[in-house]
């Protein structure tokens, strides 16, 4: 027996050794030395005569305009924290605190922006707003002076971007509001306190804590905003860093050098944010409340005039989130002729957006007809689509599988190693010390040559062999969140169920797939939907991977419009444009509804709603037996 124990104790040391050494791989040769060599990059630029000048590039900042990205991303992210709270917080009030007719599917239409965002998000609004859209061609029908490209730049960003990113409000903001004891409020109201009293001086103050985190991360959104800007055409740090690492110093001054010093900037924003965030989580913002804690009810409205105004609002709000949807799914089942109008013809429905191939016959300048063999053609019958999907499913199942298996393990350690364990959570948090853009543009400078000693002297950046590089970048990304949304299920592990598969002489690994694992399993299955979700529509590490190898299915979707009817193909590229959208609403929206809906039930909530599956099936027996 003694042996046996002295065999397991030896070898899960070897285990331990052996995760060791390879997370100490992953973390200096992923994360530390490919950013490290960012930073020095920018030290070790050539002036005019090829002699190293190690100020060089700060001067170029000072002189230039390279000041104007850093400030226009700075005027966005401030704006955004300003617009994005407002509509958040009035879209959970609206559903959550004020007694709001139809709030349910009001509800319904401020959540869709958790199905669609990135790039599908942004090319919904374009499609309503742009030169060409809809709203933009009726509105001109009506008042010919109005300017066509008005949906551009700043206001065009600052509007998009407002309501893409009310999604975390709805997830987090709603439940803290749901967490609030109502006994506080109905106490506030004996004590004679008027209604917009109680709102802000009880209920918003314990809304702050989760207020102040979705600040910060509306911040940190809007400095690193990069498809909206990219599309809408504004020039914000994101989009000029990618587009300075794919020039020369044939075409301009050290392009390297200069991304590199954008993608430090925007580091050290990031970094003080994340400070001032955990200085102010540490501090601890806590509310008495009562042992018996007594579910909020919706508040009514007394004064007519503010009901009806209030009611107003909701309704707006509702047909700005849900207009976009709407159209982008009409117009998904319309002919290429209809899409390209924008005019909906109720007559003509068609699936070729999603299934199927047509020719295209076009008439040539010598008056003759000539014919493009399937140049309309859906989804899933376009072979640059069909590889898009295929591509970004695989990094993203790879990526997100692999992420909770590194934290999985990684949490195993942690909560078995108290001190040693500190270190090694810091370091899966360390990528959120850094933006996305900035790992990216280190792995594609760093890993672009055939020297790195660790990856056996691979070109990683080069041919079929980016893909891997996407993977990695897409898994150190994603371990931070996985990380915080993986360990607080370790909690749910009882120290008493370890002990007894210990006495009865189950080994570490046994014992951890046979009994930890099964607790944690639902919380890692939501984890992997959730980075599923994010990775497979994902475009800013797209943009900054851009390569023939590497085209995912958000840059597929970013060309469309823009190969649309190039000489005779694509005809129908803006239709399989909406069919995308549709696609991914359709796949994001099952995800959530297995994380959120399914996942989140409780035993009870299962059982009642096995018996009430019951129930309908004994009535539909009774009704089918008597006829």
């Amino acid at each position: 027996m003694m042996l046996k124990r002295q065999s397991r104790l030896n070898l899960t040391g070897a285990f331990y050794l052996i995760g060791g050494l390879f997370f100490a791989y992953l973390f200096f040769g992923f994360m530390l030395a490919p950013c490290f060599n960012t930073l020095t990059s920018i030290f070790s630029a050539k002036n005019a005569a090829g002699e190293p000048d190690p100020f060089a590039v700060l001067r170029f900042f000072l002189a230039g305009n390279m000041w104007k990205y850093v400030w226009n991303s700075l005027k966005l992210a401030v704006c955004l924290v300003i617009t994005v709270n407002i509509v958040g917080v009035s879209i959970v009030l609206l559903t959550e605190y004020f007694d709001i007719r139809f709030s349910g599917i009001l509800r319904l239409g401020y959540m869709t922006t958790l199905i669609y965002s990135g790039v599908a998000l942004v090319t919904g609004y374009m499609f309503l707003y742009a030169g060409d859209g809809i709203l933009t061609a009726f509105t001109r029908n009506i008042f010919p002076d109005f300017r066509a490209n008005w949906f551009t730049g700043f206001n065009a960003v600052l509007f998009t971007m407002t309501f893409a990113c009310t999604s975390n409000h709805a997830l987090f903001l709603r439940n803290a509001i749901r967490g609030i004891d109502y006994n506080i409020i109905e106490a506030a109201r004996n004590m004679g306190a008027s209604p917009l009293r109680v709102l802000f001086q009880v209920v918003f103050p314990t809304l702050l804590p989760t207020l102040f985190s979705l600040t910060v991360m509306t911040f940190v959104t809007g400095l690193c905003a990069m498809s909206a800007p990219t599309l809408l055409g504004y020039d914000s740090i994101n989009p000029e860093i990618v587009r300075l690492a794919g020039s020369s110093a044939a075409d301009e001054s050290f392009p390297q050098a200069r991304a590199a010093l954008l993608s430090i900037i925007l580091a050290c924003f990031t970094i003080i944010l994340l400070t001032i965030l955990s200085f102010y989580e540490r501090k601890g913002h806590y509310l008495s409340v009562s042992k018996t804690k007594a579910r909020l009810r919706k508040q009514k409205i007394t004064n007519p005039i503010a009901n009806v105004l209030i009611h107003l609002y909701a309704y707006v709000l509702f047909i700005i989130y849900i207009t976009p949807v709407i159209m982008i799914i009409l117009f998904s089942f319309q002919t290429y002729n209809a899409v390209r109008m924008r005019r909906l013809d109720l007559k003509n429905w068609t699936l070729i957006n999603f299934f199927g191939q047509e020719d295209y016959a076009y008439l040539t300048s010598r008056g003759t007809y000539k014919i493009r063999e399937g140049s309309v053609s859906g989804v899933f019958s376009n072979q640059a689509t069909l590889n898009g999907i295929h591509t970004s499913f695989i990094l993203s199942v790879i990526a997100a599988a692999s992420a909770c298996v590194i934290v999985v393990i990684a949490c195993e350690y942690i909560f078995k190693h108290k001190k040693s364990g500190v270190i090694l959570e810091y370091a899966l948090l360390f990528p959120w010390l850094l933006p996305t853009i900035l790992i990216c543009y280190s792995y594609r400078v760093f890993f672009n040559r055939s020297d790195v000693w660790y990856v056996f002297n691979q070109n990683l950046y080069y041919a079929d062999r980016v893909r891997i590089l996407i993977i990695i970048a897409y898994i150190i990304t994603k371990l931070p969140f996985s990380l915080r949304m993986i360990r607080a299920s370790f909690y749910m592990i009882g120290e008493e169920m370890e002990e007894a598969a210990r006495n009865m002489g189950a080994g570490p690994v046994y014992t951890f797939l046979r009994v930890k694992l099964p607790v944690i399993l639902p919380s890692v299955l939501a984890v992997f939907a959730l980075n599923f979700n994010a990775l497979f529509t994902e475009y800013d590490m797209s943009a900054a991977f851009s390569s023939a190898y590497g085209t995912t299915y958000a840059m597929v979707i970013q060309s469309m419009s823009r190969e649309e009817g190039l000489y005779g193909y694509n005809i129908n590229a803006s239709g399989r444009r909406c069919a995308s959208t549709v696609f991914i609403m359709i796949l994001s929206g099952i995800i959530l509804y297995l994380v959120y809906g399914v996942g989140s039930r409780d035993l009870s909530e299962k059982l009642a709603i096995r018996e009430r599956r019951r129930k309908r099936l004994e009535r539909l027996k009774k009704i089918f037996s008597k006829s």
